[in-house]
């Protein structure tokens, strides 16, 4: 029995697809136990719960470890004891729209070589299916347009983009930008990165309260070469995995009672 729970704690992939959606840390299931034996089965069949981690056996199956979203003792849950903290199968869950929303942002010039990378980084994303309570949008130069998106009731935002910073190529990096405050009235309305977009969007009333941007060194973005450099693009694939892990943190953030409000009108 303790090989079996010695084995639970050990890390797992991560996140599994139920149904076709995307299911990891932060994610909103509702119960769906096959077997009504068990007194937690009975209990606990169409409650809603938060996913804590996804974990896989010696046999290659999923099993799900969730917390009860309306559990008075789910931090108790979160710290891995028994009794607030319970295993189903992927076939036992049913994943739920969560009420936290995330944008995911593809910004940047596809002619200009690797400043396309933000794109190919959120097309990767669109092509490897949903994520329950995100948005993947390729917003290209159009800075006005994500301006107005981050309008909506999104709890956080997730910029991808290529910049220069002097590292090596194809190196990525997560920045946690500061966010502009009500006080800088500057408006700008051309460029397309992240800085001046979150300053126009609080011009026009609002940003989520959690920022974070995604950026890979560029080879070249001032030339027409119209793809990625070998470095950029062999980043493509890990980016868009660092963009779902930092959603994921996101969204369970968000839905930690007493966590942020979005940033202020």
């Amino acid at each position: 029995m303790s090989e079996f729970w010695d084995q639970m704690e050990s890390r797992g992939p991560g996140e599994v697809v139920v149904g076709g959606v995307r299911i990891g840390p932060g994610s909103k299931v509702r119960l769906k136990p096959k077997s009504q034996a068990d007194i937690f089965d009975l209990v606990l069949d169409g409650r809603e719960a938060v996913v804590e981690s996804v974990e896989q056996d010696d046999e290659g199956a999923f099993h799900v470890a969730v917390t009860l979203d309306d559990d008075p003792g789910r931090d108790l849950g979160e710290a891995r004891l028994p009794g607030h903290r319970f295993f189903y199968s992927a076939e036992e869950i049913e994943p739920l729209e969560s009420p936290v929303r995330v944008l995911v942002a593809g910004i940047g010039n596809v002619f200009l070589g690797d400043d396309g990378f933000g794109v190919e980084v959120v097309r990767r994303l669109a092509e490897e299916g949903a994520v329950p309570g995100v948005d993947v949008v390729d917003f290209g130069i159009r800075g006005m347009d994500l301006a107005y998106a981050l309008q909506r009731e999104y709890a956080g935002v997730v910029f991808v983009d290529a910049a220069a910073r002097g590292q090596a190529p194809g190196t990525l990096t997560v920045l946690d930008p500061e966010l502009p405050d009500a006080s800088d009235t500057l408006v700008e309305t051309h460029g397309m990165d992240p800085v001046r977009v979150l300053r126009l969007a609080r011009q026009l009333g609002r940003i989520p309260a959690l920022v974070r941007v995604v950026c890979c060194e560029p080879v070249s973005v001032g030339e027409a070469l119209f793809e990625l450099s070998e470095p950029v693009r062999a980043m493509v694939g890990e980016a868009a995995s660092l963009v779902k892990s930092l959603v994921m943190e996101m969204i369970a953030e968000s839905t930690v009672p007493g966590s942020r409000d979005p940033a202020p009108r």
